[in-house]
């Protein structure tokens, strides 16, 4: 929990001044995830200031760390065993050890983060080279589980939804909302925003397109 003071575009959230959000219209436009990243971006004794511009600031964060992620992946898949690389590795069990010191100091996740995409960029180079090896690949992907593990989010992106999966959650939605079971209609919208999957409400019925990350 977000023990600092909540400021909306920097003026202090009060309901006197009418410039309060709610978490449940937040995540109506962001998903859940990117929510919680961008609370770890701060201190937890510290202020967080928030607004729409710094919320898409942290949705391209965790876009970077889950794309670098995809190409530990995707590298890996093509990967032959070529023994261990010390030198990488020590590069990887390094930024392990100054994460653990970042969020040993009370908790830093802001500066623990900042470690993070000091990896991802150390591992975008890494799956540049023209030689890999599998240890140093599954290395750098075992420390961003572990990372994941502490700070609650995946960096890993979900498998695409296909066409009628998203048909069916439509229609889902449609039957929840005739009955006028709202919760679950906007959980399914939420669930579809998660995947990068729009929903506009039209005359004609529900129209859904894939965003861009």
């Amino acid at each position: 929990m977000h023990n600092g003071f909540v400021n909306i575009n920097n003026e202090k959230m009060s309901k006197s001044l009418g410039n309060f959000v709610l978490t449940h219209d937040i995540i109506q436009q962001y998903p859940p995830e990117v929510v919680r990243f961008f609370m770890l971006t701060a201190h937890y004794r510290t202020p967080i200031n928030f607004s729409d511009e710094l919320l898409t600031g942290a949705q391209a964060g965790l876009d970077r760390l889950k794309n670098a992620v995809a190409n530990l992946e995707h590298r890996l898949a093509e990967t032959v065993d070529l023994g261990e690389s010390s030198e990488w590795l020590e590069k990887v069990e390094g930024f392990r050890q100054r994460f653990i010191e970042e969020m040993d100091d009370d908790f830093n996740s802001a500066n623990g983060i900042s470690v993070l995409f000091d990896l991802a960029k150390e591992a975008n180079v890494y799956t540049r080279e023209e030689q890999t090896s599998k240890q140093v690949i599954e290395a750098f992907l075992d420390l961003f589980t572990e990372v994941s593990l502490v700070l609650g989010v995946s960096f890993k992106n979900e498998k695409e939804l296909l066409d009628a999966d998203i048909d069916a959650l439509i229609e889902e939605r449609n039957a929840a909302r005739k009955a006028r079971n709202f919760a679950r209609a906007d959980e399914i919208r939420g669930l579809l925003k998660e995947q990068n999957i729009l929903l506009e409400d039209t005359p004609q019925g529900v129209r859904w397109k894939r965003g861009s990350v």
